[in-house]
């Protein structure tokens, strides 16, 4: 017979590091994980809202631990993972969160917001990835990655303005399937989430600009996303319940993905 279900879903012993943590989706996530026995490594660049986040945390019973740093500089995200295994003494669980939108009319993007974009919401995932695996996941010979992309790396829009947003995020979902299929003989899991429309801080712009009942109204299930609709996700890429999922994609947006081409 099988494992027990509740077993498959255990993270106890295991480590986490989640950029982007100490708020919104991150933080989500982070809880999941954190109360399925996860030890947790936040990151992202202000120490106050790290402090915050963890503090949150430990309320909840998870350990929790943070370092500052700003996911668009190398230097910076080499520090994380060293520091990240100097203190936890490994990384069995990389959540690939850190991200930054900017809005403007294609014709008028501003090179400075695309580069800001792409080198945080992709250049920034490939080099947390390649650290982490380099420094603990291809020696233990296991690993799971789970990269936050969005239902705007599935399809275009015509009203919101987000081109270099959309495409990074494209880039996420072949990144992730790439990834999965060099590093899946290695024992390294490497999926994606594809988030529809959440309130968040990044989102709340959109947000008040069509409002949020008009978003949700565009939704088969009629509704956005809340604090719990990525938890269950993120623990089944996370744990021994999805040791035989790797380099999928999937899409949490109340079924927009599905009738919409994620526009």
């Amino acid at each position: 017979m099988g494992t027990p279900i509740q077993q498959l879903f255990d993270l106890s012993g295991q480590t986490a590091l989640v950029t982007g943590g100490s708020r919104g989706l991150g933080l989500q996530m982070a809880e999941a994980l954190g109360e399925a026995g996860a030890r947790i490594m936040l990151t992202s660049r202000k120490a106050a809202d790290l402090e915050e986040a963890a503090a949150h945390l430990s309320a909840r019973g998870i350990d929790a631990r943070w370092i500052a740093a700003d996911a668009a500089d190398p230097a910076q995200i080499d520090k994380v993972v060293q520091e990240s295994m100097h203190r936890m003494g490994r990384i069995d669980i990389l959540i690939n969160n850190a991200g930054a939108t900017w809005g403007a009319p294609a014709e008028d993007y501003p090179l400075e917001a695309w580069d800001k974009v792409m080198n945080l919401n992709i250049r920034s995932l490939f080099l947390f990835a390649q650290g982490v695996a380099k420094a603990s996941m291809i020696p233990a010979k296991k690993g799971r990655i789970v990269n936050v992309a969005s239902i705007a790396g599935l399809g275009g829009s015509m009203e919101v303005k987000f081109i270099a947003y959309g495409t990074s995020k494209g880039a996420v979902v072949n990144f992730t399937r790439t990834l999965a299929g060099e590093w899946g003989p290695l024992g390294i899991n490497v999926n994606a989430l594809a988030p529809g429309f959440f309130p968040s801080k990044m989102t709340a712009g959109v947000l008040k600009h069509f409002g949020a009942d008009k978003l949700a109204q565009a939704a088969p299930l009629k509704r956005l996303g809340d604090d719990d609709d990525l938890k269950g996700a993120v623990l089944l890429l996370s744990s021994a319940a999805g040791k035989h999922i790797t380099g999928q994609i999937l899409a949490i947006d109340g079924g927009v993905s599905a009738v919409h081409a994620g526009g």
